[in-house]
């Protein structure tokens, strides 16, 4: 990228300063003629007044150095009168003046001299007859002069470009030395380095942003990580426990075969089992809601009202609370039906766990939102711990920690499906437990 800024820069200067010694020494030249043409018209506007006053006969006089040639010559085309550098010499032109009285013409040749020459031909008229009058300047000066502006320039113009590269080089890789950092930085951080972060300029510029969005997203990937960690070491402790369960009792009848209980046995294994199942679907329940929005379920019109009623007619079939639907009313959505039908149950399984004698349920559909309610009359949870409830695995330290039958991912993936739904999920006490499920219509 350094090469590349100090290379473009070259070239946008270079071309720059092409075009513009272009454009300096041609107004140069043309500044240099304008003023040979205007001596010239001075010289015969003088010489013209000099005619007007009675024609002169004798040469006229010329600067010693001075390359201007005069000469006079009447309406037959006869020479009259010039300047002593031309006596006896033929019409130098033939150029007549215009409408104006004046004309203007460069010459390639003239008698005298070895460079062009810018001719000014001015008619005037006597009493004696019409004359013209020629003055041609030479222009041998301003080939020198320009040659000489041409030579400056292409002497300092690859200096000036040397100057320019050698800044732009300078400059950028002073600018650029922050990203090599970002960039050293970010190669040295591994899977295990995440809590490490770039350097940051303190300055508001590009790179100073990109520092920081940098960071930000190494933060991200360090609680990501973290959450993963935590995830695995959970979810390896959640199936060891069962199965460390199953394996001791079998082998303790196994040596013990006279004294086994292999009925109580086979009803412990059954109940480890079924745990082992219902984790195992809570962990594939999680990777569903994981997976990107292409791969969940396609989503059609949902009447929750059905499903709440459905999973509350299974409630009560295995529980001996009291479950009230007084409050459920009709309400439809636009979702995934199993994903909602697991969220709704995820939520009445957790109050009925932790109620003491009742779970009510209350629906309603606004012309904004569909929301569901779910209160228990259980014990609550404190409010320093109500941020953490839907985390994976998360343990709470009262009466409603999961030593009483859950997973710990019931909530998390009712959590999650919510999410995808686009609506919200909040938790308070009333002055048991009371989620409060928000979906949002469009």
């Amino acid at each position: 990228m350094r090469v590349r800024v100090t290379l473009a820069a070259v070239i946008v200067v270079a071309v720059a300063l092409a075009v513009g010694g272009a454009w300096v020494v041609n107004a140069h030249r043309v500044s240099l003629i304008d003023d040979i043409e205007t001596a010239a018209r001075l010289r015969a506007r003088d010489v013209a007044a000099t005619i007007a006053a009675g024609v002169p006969t004798s040469p006229l006089a010329v600067t010693p150095g001075d390359e201007s040639v005069v000469q006079v010559v009447d309406a037959r085309g006869a020479v009259v009168t010039a300047s002593t550098n031309v006596v006896g010499e033929s019409r130098i032109t033939t150029l007549e003046p215009g409408p104006t009285g004046y004309a203007v013409r460069t010459l390639r040749r003239l008698p005298v001299g070895d460079s062009s020459f810018r001719v000014v031909a001015r008619r005037v008229t006597t009493r004696t007859g019409s004359y013209i009058v020629y003055v041609a300047g030479s222009l041998d000066t301003v080939g020198t002069s320009t040659e000489s502006v041409a030579r400056l320039l292409l002497i300092g113009l690859p200096v000036l470009l040397l100057v320019v590269g050698g800044t732009t080089w300078v400059v950028s890789g002073r600018a650029l030395q922050p990203v090599e950092a970002i960039r050293q930085e970010v190669e040295a951080i591994g899977a295990e380095d995440l809590h490490r972060r770039v350097p940051a300029p303190d300055t508001a510029d590009e790179i100073g942003r990109l520092a920081r969005t940098m960071n930000a997203m190494l933060v991200r990937l360090d609680d990501a990580t973290e959450r993963q960690r935590r995830f695995v070491a959970d979810a390896s402790h959640e199936l060891r426990s069962p199965l460390t369960g199953i394996r001791a009792r079998l082998e303790v009848d196994l040596a013990y075969p006279e004294g086994a209980d292999w009925r109580a046995t086979e009803r412990d294994v059954l109940e480890d089992a079924v745990r082992l199942q219902h984790l195992v679907d809570d962990l594939l329940a999680l990777a569903a809601s994981d997976a990107p929005a292409s791969d969940r379920s396609a989503r059609a019109p949902v009447d929750l009202d059905e499903i709440v009623l459905s999973e509350a007619r299974r409630l009560r079939s295995r529980s001996e609370h009291r479950i009230d639907t007084a409050g459920v009313s009709g309400a439809q959505l636009q979702g995934a039906p199993d994903a909602l039908a697991r969220a709704v149950r995820n939520l009445l399984d957790n109050a009925a766990r932790h109620a003491r004698s009742t779970v009510t349920i209350t629906l309603r559909e606004s012309a904004t939102a569909v929301t569901l309610t779910v209160t228990d009359d259980g014990p609550g949870i404190p409010p320093e711990e109500r941020a953490r409830i839907f985390e994976r695995f998360a343990r709470l330290d009262d009466g409603r920690a999961r030593d009483v039958g859950g997973t710990g991912l019931g909530l998390a993936i009712t959590h999650d499906i919510v999410v995808s739904h686009g609506g919200t999920i909040e938790v308070d006490n009333a002055p048991g437990a009371r989620f409060t499920v928000s979906f949002p219509l469009d």
